[in-house]
């Protein structure tokens, strides 16, 4: 909460009234907040975080050599570069569409290299404006909620339902397999899907995507599909949007390295936008988000980039798969324990993310009460819209020693 002294200099600047409409802080940094105040209280307590989706395994050698070998290159003449493309260079997003989209007919100038999904997420946002309307999983990331908000396409924030006006929130819950009732939800201009889902861990199939595609294409709507967790699929579920036919003339993918190469702190993803994906007027939508990028972004690091390409290659791939396979073998660990105590649990199985319900509680309840009694922290899942009340999200990123004390500690809570 600010306050402000009464002797202090006030500009005549009006806030931005849609950042009034926020509600309290983000999630992450509020999670980290209470985390900070509970190591103040217990200074002596080793607190385990399996909250926030932050990897903590180290980059596979190869890609470092990647990284190391153009960050050295820039202390030579020969090896020097300054501002990239603004779209990327051309090698890499050329090694993006052949190793995430072969055969789907998407090249490399439908690609836009950036520096992680969470920014084109917004840049997408400018691009779209404030007149447009939006559905969004419900639960879902946070960042398609607030950048919405935070872009005046929404109305004030309503205690009562937890819900913002104006948004058309897509329930994803158990009783329905966590892919929305499509018959009960009204047209948008913008949906926002994410598959493997962040928080519910759970991977749409190709049926549920395809009657998605024609959703968006019955109602004249454009797809923004967040593929993020993609690597982490381990049955048939499709990897991409574009998988889908027909999705080329709906969609937008945006995608990151963030979770298989580790690099939450590197910074580098990239999004997708296809030259078929066009306006009400006809206009390509690849056209308006180039200039945006040109216009608000100069493109991620040429160091980050040439780390890109390392994890494009034989040798990055064979890494990244092994740094998810140790991720997905926390996971398991993770839900064999909450299964064992007898919680109904769900993702984990193509996702870093294990949702445990807790029903009739309320999210930040059981986060306080597991932070408090097993210094975990964990995620609630209101946190992500009000259909993850009752949830927790528990994350698998962590070293596996953690993993297994934390597990330990979750089963002398609730034996």
């Amino acid at each position: 909460m600010f306050t402000v002294c009464c002797e202090a200099h006030m500009t005549k600047v009006s806030r931005n009234a849609n950042m009034a409409k926020l509600k309290a802080g983000y999630l992450f940094p509020e999670i980290a907040r209470r985390r900070s105040a509970h190591m103040l209280k217990y200074p002596d307590a080793q607190v385990i975080s399996l909250g926030i989706g932050d990897t903590t395994e180290p980059i596979p050698e190869v890609i470092i050599s990647g990284l190391a070998k153009k960050a050295h290159a820039l202390s030579t003449l020969e090896g020097y570069s300054g501002y990239g493309a603004e779209q990327g260079e051309k090698q890499l997003r050329a090694a993006i569409a052949s190793t995430y989209y072969a055969d789907l007919s998407i090249e490399e100038s439908d690609i836009f290299v950036s520096d992680g999904a969470k920014s084109d997420i917004s840049h997408l946002q400018v691009m779209f404006g404030s007149n447009v309307t939006m559905a969004v999983q419900d639960p879902s990331y946070p960042a398609y909620v607030d950048s919405s908000v935070i872009l005046g396409q929404t109305g004030q924030f309503q205690k009562d339902v937890e819900k913002y006006g104006k948004i058309e929130y897509m329930k994803c819950n158990p009783e329905n397999g966590f892919f929305p009732d499509l018959s009960t939800v009204s047209r948008t201009d913008i949906i926002f899907f994410c598959s493997p889902n962040n928080p519910t861990g759970n991977a749409a199939t190709r049926e549920q995507l395809t009657r998605l595609v024609q959703f968006a294409k019955d109602n004249g709507s454009i797809l923004v599909y967040d593929s993020g967790y993609a690597m982490f699929i381990s049955d048939d579920s499709p990897r991409s949007i574009f998988e889908i036919p027909g999705a080329k003339e709906v969609a937008i993918e945006v995608s990151s390295f963030s979770k298989h190469a580790g690099f939450t702190g590197v910074r580098l993803g990239w999004t997708v936008v296809p030259k078929e994906l066009l306006y009400s007027d006809g206009f390509p939508v690849a056209k308006d988000f180039n200039r945006i990028v040109c216009t608000t972004f100069n493109v991620a690091s040429n160091i980050s980039q040439a780390g890109g390409l390392a994890c494009l290659s034989p040798e990055g791939l064979e890494g990244m798969h092994k740094v998810v396979s140790f991720y997905k073998e926390n996971t398991n660990i993770i839900m064999e324990t909450f299964i064992s105590l007898g919680f109904s649990v769900y993702g984990g199985k193509n996702s870093p993310y294990v949702w445990v319900h807790f029903p009739g509680q309320s999210s930040w309840d059981v986060f306080s009460e597991i932070l408090g009694k097993t210094h975990v922290v964990t995620t609630p899942g209101s946190g992500f819209g009000p259909a993850g009340d009752g949830f927790i999200r528990v994350c698998a990123f962590g070293h596996r020693g953690n993993v297994l004390e934390a597990c330990k500690r979750f089963k002398q809570l609730y034996k």
